[in-house]
């Protein structure tokens, strides 16, 4: 919501938030209190940040990301009531309009335990707005009052088979309004959990009610076993994998099984594995340690070792943007 209005329902002066010199009549204040109340707060919402957003921003990538609301795409599940949800949206330079990635987090959110962005998202972020994307980060976690799902099994009401694919459907229809978007050239990205719900967002049984489709997937040591207990599991869109052979936590034989029977049915789908990666490979700066109490993991003894390869990273690094390139960017971008 624009501060301009927030004051105003807030009962601060309007007087000090307007550029002007002359004072603002009450009876005229009280006309706009109740001409902007009258507008549903998702326009009030909607308008600002497509007037805001990477325009302002448009003389450099900045260092940290622009918090935005939007709403999921889960009113099927609420009779018809849409969560609303926080983003967080990386802009290039320039003025666009750009191509643009839903970037899906991993079961630990956004954030660190002490309220800063994870550096693996933050070094992404800056990595693509700095090649010509716009990325945004929703967070399913925190507007639902979640702080992690690592160690829960019960994932009902934040799903990466329900919920999440909804959010990032409705993340994808945000940008798609947006003037510094390119709205058919949207894709995917996830990691971990959120590389699962990146898989059942692009299944073809999946029904992607509106807005143009995503164009490409890339998803990082998502899970993939959940999909290969099923044999109508297949990518509407091109999908890569990339996982380490050594991953624990999420098996890199059930993906390899799950892109080789996509294949064999005509669909696209690659599988890129690094023989001396475990999960979380390409985060900056993660030193090799096991984390314990997991819910899920390949020999069900909630035990995963995870951290930095650096081998992994830098190959990530060269080959994630020229797969998105090759379905987001016109020839000479």
């Amino acid at each position: 919501m624009p501060t301009f209005f927030k004051k105003i329902r807030e009962g601060y002066d309007p007087n000090s938030l307007i550029s002007t010199h002359k004072p603002i009549a009450a009876a005229h204040m009280v006309f706009l209190f109740f001409l902007f109340m009258s507008i549903p707060l998702h326009t009030i919402i909607h308008a600002a940040d497509a007037g805001t957003m990477c325009v302002h921003q448009a003389y450099a990538v900045s260092d940290q990301p622009e918090k935005i609301t939007f709403y999921s795409a889960d009113g099927d599940l609420h009779d018809g009531k849409m969560t609303l949800l926080d983003g967080y949206l990386f802009c290039p330079e320039g003025n666009g309009p750009f191509p643009a990635i839903v970037a899906l987090h991993g079961c630990s959110g956004l954030f660190t335990k002490r309220g800063k962005l994870n550096a693996r998202f933050l070094d992404w972020g800056k990595r693509l707005a700095s090649l010509g994307y716009v990325v945004l980060f929703p967070d399913s976690f925190n507007p639902r009052e979640i702080s992690e799902v690592c160690t829960r099994k019960d994932r009902s009401g934040f799903s990466p088979h329900r919920e999440r694919p909804r959010d990032a459907n409705g993340a994808s229809l945000w940008l798609q309004t947006q003037s510094f978007v390119h709205r058919d050239r949207v894709g995917l990205m996830g990691w971990s959990n959120g590389g699962t719900t990146l898989l059942a967002t692009i299944d073809s049984s999946f029904n992607k009610e509106s807005g143009e489709d995503f164009r490409v997937a890339v998803a990082f040591y998502p899970g993939c076993a959940s999909f290969t207990k099923t044999h109508n599991w297949r990518p509407r869109i091109p999908l890569t994998i990339l996982i380490g052979e050594k991953d624990n936590w999420t098996s890199a034989a059930s993906c390899r099984s799950l892109v080789t029977r996509s294949k064999e049915a005509g669909y696209n789908a690659d599988i890129i594995t690094f023989p001396n990666a475990y999960h979380d490979f390409d985060h900056p700066d993660l030193s090799f340690k096991s984390r314990e109490g997991l819910a899920f993991t390949v020999k069900k003894d909630g035990i995963a070792k995870i951290g930095t390869d650096h081998e992994a990273r830098v190959a990530a690094i060269e080959l994630v943007p020229r797969m998105l390139a090759r379905y987001l960017k016109e020839k000479g971008e």
